[in-house]
Parts: C-alpha cells; sequence; structure tokens
C-alpha cells in the first residue's frame, strides 16, 4: 500500500535535540566538498584524501577474503590477525611494544577511535586542552562526549608550535587529558624530539591522559617521526591513534587502531560494543595484507607528497602569498590576511570565479580565521592550475 502523505493540518512533532550537538557549526571540510561534488569543472585542493587509489595488492587480497566467504562479525578489539601486523608495525616502525591481545583495538577510522576515546576518558565536565587550529572534529568530540573543550592557539608567527608553558598554565584540577596532533592537520606543524618529551613531562607531573592523533605519522620531511609513547613516562598515559586512510591511500576503507595501556583499551572496547560493534572484516583483511607489504608503494608515494608541498609552497609565495613551509602531512596553511577577505568570502569567490576549491582556515578554529587549507594530494598540474587561479583572483582584488 502506498505510505500515506502528512496532512496539511496536522500538527508538526515537537522536537527537542540534544543542545551540545545543536550549538556546533557543520564541518567546513565537508560543506566545501557538498559545493565541489555539486559542481563540475571543479579542481579541488579540499578534502585531506589522496589521490592515489588503494594498492592493487591490497584490494585484490580484500576481494580475495570477501570471495572465500569472510563475511562475518569480527571480536569487537578487531581481527587478532591484524592487531598482530599493527602489534609488529609499531614495533618496527616506531620503537613501540603493545601486547594485541589487550593493548590494540581496531577503529572505523582514526575519527570513531577519537570519539570512543572521548567517551571512555571523560566525565561530565573533565576539560581536554587541545591546539587550534586543529581538525575540525576534536572539540566537537570533546564537547559531545561531556567534557570542555579548552584550546590553546598556535600561531602562523611561532610558525604553528605550540607554547608549552602556556599550555601548562591552562590546567586546573579539572583537566583530564591533553589531545595532541602531529603532523597537524591543517598547519603541517609537528613536534621536535624535545616537544615531545616536554608534552609527556606535563603530562606526568600533572597526571594527564595524552590522546595523541599520529595518523601522519608517515607523512615527515624534515626529521623523523616521533611517537608520543616512547617518551619517558608516557607509555602508560598515553592513547596513540593511528589508522590507513592517509598513508596507506585506504580513505574509503574507514580503518584505523588505538593502541594504549589494558584498561584504557578495555573501556574503550566497552564503548565500541555498544556503539559500532567491530570494524568491517572486509576492511580489516586489506588492511593486513597492507600492514604485511610495508607497504611497498608507500616510500614512493610520500616522496611524491613531497615534491608536491615545494610546489604549492613556493607556488603561493611567487604570486605574494604568505605560506610557511609544512614539516609534515599534506596540506598547505596560507595567510590570506593582506587581501581584506575573509577565509570562507575568499573561498568562495575562488570556487564561483576560478573553479578552485580550497577550505576555510576559519573552520579549524582558533587563529585559522586569515588562512585557507589547500590539500596538495592532488596533482601536479592540479596544484599549478589552482595557483594560477589565486593569481587572477588576487589580481582582481
Amino acid at each position: 500500500m502506498p505510505v500515506p502523505s502528512p496532512s496539511p493540518t496536522a500538527p508538526r512533532p515537537k522536537r527537542e535535540f540534544n543542545q551540545t550537538l545543536m550549538s556546533l557549526a557543520p564541518s567546513a571540510i565537508r560543506e566545501f566538498f557538498d559545493l565541489v561534488t555539486e559542481s563540475e569543472g571543479i579542481v579541488s585542493l579540499g578534502v585531506g584524501e589522496p589521490d592515489f587509489v588503494t594498492p592493487w595488492d591490497v584490494r585484490e587480497h580484500a576481494i580475495y577474503t570477501l570471495e572465500r566467504g569472510a563475511t562475518s562479525y569480527t571480536s569487537n578489539l578487531g581481527l587478532l590477525e591484524l592487531r598482530r601486523e599493527i602489534a609488529k608495525y609499531l614495533e618496527e616502525r616506531f620503537d613501540l611494544v603493545y601486547d594485541p591481545r589487550t593493548e590494540i583495538l581496531v577503529t572505523v577510522g582514526v575519527s570513531q577511535g577519537l570519539d570512543i576515546a572521548m567517551r571512555a576518558l571523560l566525565n561530565p565536565g573533565d576539560q581536554v586542552i587541545y591546539h587550534e587550529p586543529c581538525y575540525v572534529a576534536y572539540r566537537p568530540m570533546i564537547a559531545l562526549a561531556g567534557g570542555d573543550p579548552v584550546s590553546i592557539t598556535v600561531r602562523y608567527e611561532d610558525n604553528f608550535r605550540i607554547d608549552l608553558e602556556k599550555l601548562e598554565s591552562l590546567i586546573t584540577p579539572r583537566t583530564r587529558a591533553l589531545l595532541v596532533n602531529y603532523p597537524c592537520n591543517p598547519t603541517g606543524a609537528t613536534f621536535s624530539a624535545e616537544e615531545c618529551r616536554r608534552v609527556a613531562d606535563i603530562a606526568e607531573r600533572h597526571d594527564l591522559t595524552i590522546v595523541s592523533d599520529e595518523v601522519y605519522a608517515e607523512m615527515t620531511y624534515d626529521q623523523p617521526h616521533i611517537a608520543m609513547p616512547t617518551q619517558p613516562g608516557a607509555r602508560e598515559r598515553t592513547v596513540l591513534l593511528n589508522g590507513f586512510s592517509k598513508a596507506f591511500a585506504m580513505t574509503g576503507w574507514r580503518i584505523g587502531f588505538a593502541a594504549g595501556p589494558a584498561d584504557i583499551v578495555a573501556a574503550m572496547t566497552k564503548v565500541f560494543q555498544f556503539a559500532m560493534l567491530s570494524a568491517p572484516i572486509m576492511s580489516q583483511n586489506a588492511a593486513i595484507e597492507a600492514l604485511r607489504r610495508r607497504h611497498k608503494d608507500v616510500p614512493e608515494m610520500i616522496e611524491i607528497y613531497n615534491q608536491r608541498r615545494r610546489v604549492i609552497v613556493e607556488g603561493m609565495r611567487a604570486i605574494g602569498i604568505d605560506c610557511h613551509m609544512p614539516e609534515g602531512a599534506f596540506y598547505a596553511f596560507p595567510c590570506i590576511r593582506k587581501f581584506g577577505l575573509s577565509s570562507k568570502d575568499f573561498c568562495v569567490r575562488l570556487l564561483k570565479e576560478e573553479k578552485v576549491a580550497v577550505v576555510p582556515g576559519s573552520g579549524f578554529g582558533g587563529e585559522g580565521e586569515g588562512f585557507i587549507r589547500c590539500a596538495y594530494a592532488a596533482g601536479f598540474d592540479e596544484i599549478e592550475f589552482a595557483i594560477r587561479g589565486m593569481e587572477r583572483m588576487i589580481n582582481r582584488l
């Protein structure tokens, strides 16, 4: 039978939604992503997604296991085979040792790992200190878990580095955790060995948990990445978040992981049991193959990103846009303050007039206003097209 249409005279239901949720602004990244998908002929430096497809042998392994009937739920923690491969990867790559049975949880992307970490760690009103500009989900995830987000602003003039003395001054009796991301989305800044040590020291002296988002760990260009749990006193108080989306070009597979002390992982797993059950088995099998190959294509992809970051930064500077050289990830975060437009107005005009999509820095909080985020996870031709479009637009201002 056809579903009856609502009566035009029927009263509308009175709904009340979660007030924290309703107070949050939509993601600036997804807003511009939707504009791009609704338009034709757009060159996008907007969404942080590699332009490389998942390597062939990883895709083939997932298809092979699927055809052999691997379609079931897995353990809440994820396939033990995958957790063993993750443990091996962390030990060989970052000198970290974790028990795959109790200290590693496979998540549906790094974002979900962050979500369940916040929900497992926080009681209502607990403060989490994090740095802005930052990934758009940080403040919302803390708030939706009942926490109180406390931001410290990083500035272009300081190369987007965290003032750790100021960070420590923000700690109160209600502070429960520090949330850090390095290399950073959107700024590309990362931590030196000394900065990692100081963050770990601050957390130990104030008995805080560190939630360390290191999804761009493979994408460092000028210095080796130093994992936060390797620092003295940090392993037993750090939740390490990482995943396969960026370096392994596996965004759509939605697969990540959390590693940390067994009691924290157990608490996160309890949240996961009720929220998601398990990550998709097809994605887990693909991740197993990616780690077994470590993947042979990754170094080549990283070198191409390294070349692109120099092209985009030098191109920006050549047309009069101030831009610092990112140390990691695949984002440039140029300053457009001197052109007299807000970040959003600059991006909207660039999209409409030159068919180039970038993301307003204002969507990343803090000092993000006056900047734009440009992902160089795009080909050299697209980067060149985008720079020429920016040049034409700013010459008309």
